[in-house]
């Protein structure tokens, strides 16, 4: 008996093997997409702005702190800014001469070196200059602005009329007593230091300018009975030194009062809510 033969396409069999075969003995690559091709270059892409900017000011930042430097030095070394003129402003009861001769050893001196408190301490010996603000003009101006202190009296001692501020501190000595609209205080320049001196000048600290120039005289026998006199020989009982403000309100407004007949001698504002004129 014959063998019987496999059904199908005669050889279908033996292809499929040996195609099998031949598959086996070879590998099938693919190319991708991202490989390069040969012979290619890569390409270079620009740099980051953020990183640009940065390179750029490493390399120009040494030179730059070198030329602010040279140039500071130069404004602070060079001849050009060094001081030669002087102005002063704001000054009424010390000189300008004064001022100017104080501060001529700064003359010279570049104006970028000249601090406030260089000048102050020229000027500290200078009673009625409470404090001093300076600004360069280049190239060689220094203007100096002195604000002073403010009188309220006058002491007498011997033949001489010296000014005082608020807390007794003598501020300039001046020939003619009419000269001067502030009132005279007892007592001389020994009284400064009295408490009865003290309310005195508290007193008139707070008086409004108008008032102040009017009186010719201020007293107290104690610190609650501060006595001033307007000229005209008319007076005025301020009492303590308390509730100046309220009191310097009601005379004010009293002051402005037509004058009549018989005439006001005598103006009463220790009790500011119930003042009284005899």
């Amino acid at each position: 008996m014959k063998p019987r033969k496999p059904s199908g396409p005669a050889g279908a069999g033996t292809g499929a093997a040996a195609g099998g075969r031949a598959n086996s003995g070879k590998v099938s690559v693919l190319p991708r997409e991202d490989a390069e091709p040969a012979g290619a270059t890569v390409l270079e892409f620009p740099e980051p702005p953020a990183r640009r900017r940065r390179r750029v000011l490493l390399w120009t930042l040494p030179g730059l702190v070198l030329v602010v430097g040279g140039l500071l030095a130069y404004l602070i070394f060079s001849p050009v800014l060094a001081l030669k003129h002087l102005r002063v402003e704001g000054n009424t009861l010390v000189s300008t001469e004064e001022v100017t001769t104080a501060l001529k050893p700064l003359l010279g001196t570049s104006l970028t070196r000249l601090p406030d408190d260089k000048v102050e301490g020229l000027l500290r010996d200078k009673a009625p200059i409470e404090a001093v603000r300076v600004a360069a003009e280049p190239p060689s101006t220094l203007v100096v602005t002195i604000r002073e202190r403010v009188p309220v009296a006058i002491v007498q001692k011997d033949k001489q009329f010296i000014l005082i501020d608020s807390e007794g501190r003598q501020l300039k000595t001046v020939a003619d007593r009419k000269a001067v609209k502030l009132p005279l205080i007892d007592g001389g320049t020994e009284a400064v230091n009295s408490e009865v001196f003290r309310s005195i000048t508290a007193v008139l600290a707070d008086l409004p300018p108008d008032i102040l120039s009017r009186l010719n005289h201020a007293s107290a026998r104690s610190v609650d009975s501060v006595s001033l006199s307007l000229t005209g020989n008319q007076r005025i009982f301020w009492g303590s030194a308390e509730r100046n403000t309220a009191k310097a309100r009601v005379l004010s407004a009293l002051l402005k009062v037509p004058a009549s007949d018989p005439p006001v001698k005598e103006y009463d504002v220790s009790t500011p809510d119930r003042p009284v004129t005899r």
